[in-house]
């Protein structure tokens, strides 16, 4: 069994060129030469991006959730509160600063669940996904460019969102199913 990191795997395509295309506020995009596997070559075009994270914060037993437009796909939807990483930021700080920002709920109790990729055809973006209850209430902080509601809903309303196409984005949609998954252990108990 080859490990899936190494640079020895025999499926690893080595970075022979790096043309930087564009460099934005959150993203940048570049268009990388790889020497493929059958010694070959082929380009890739990568985003790269700082990383963000999202947070499944429970309130009275049920989920918090913010609407918001989102321009890339020119409608509105329901989400968890997520947010980029600012340089040099921890992730577990930035998921307690998006929380309180978003929802204006600060977390006594807070715990990371999962890292995982949003698009790795094309990009590095890593979402680190933690857990939060224990709330108290905070201050809402928006960006002066966000304009977005919150709300707790129930596990049933989670479902009904889905089922409408209101929650659409994997990390929610990821969020809602662990929800299921905690709170099936916790009647096991």
């Amino acid at each position: 069994m080859h490990d899936f990191r190494s640079k020895n795997h025999p499926f690893y395509e080595k970075t022979l060129e790096t043309k930087p295309i564009f460099e934005g506020r959150m993203i940048s995009l570049q268009v990388d030469t790889v020497k493929l596997p059958n010694g070959g070559t082929a380009t890739r075009e990568i985003v790269r991006h700082p990383g963000a994270v999202a947070v499944l914060a429970l309130l009275d037993g049920k989920m918090l959730v913010v609407e918001q437009f989102r321009k890339a796909l020119e409608r509105v939807q329901v989400e968890i509160p997520a947010g980029k990483l600012d340089p040099g930021e921890a992730p577990e700080q930035a998921a307690l600063r998006e929380l309180e920002e978003e929802t204006g709920y600060r977390a006594r109790n807070i715990r990371h669940v999962q890292t995982f990729s949003t698009s790795p055809g094309f990009a590095e973006e890593l979402i680190h996904l933690y857990f939060a209850d224990d709330l108290e209430q905070g201050e809402e902080h928006l960006d002066e460019e966000e304009f977005l509601t919150c709300e707790a809903i129930t596990p049933e309303q989670a479902d009904e969102y889905i089922r409408e196409g209101r929650i659409f984005d994997a990390k929610t949609l990821l969020a809602v199913h662990l929800w299921r998954e905690f709170r099936q252990a916790d009647e096991r108990r």
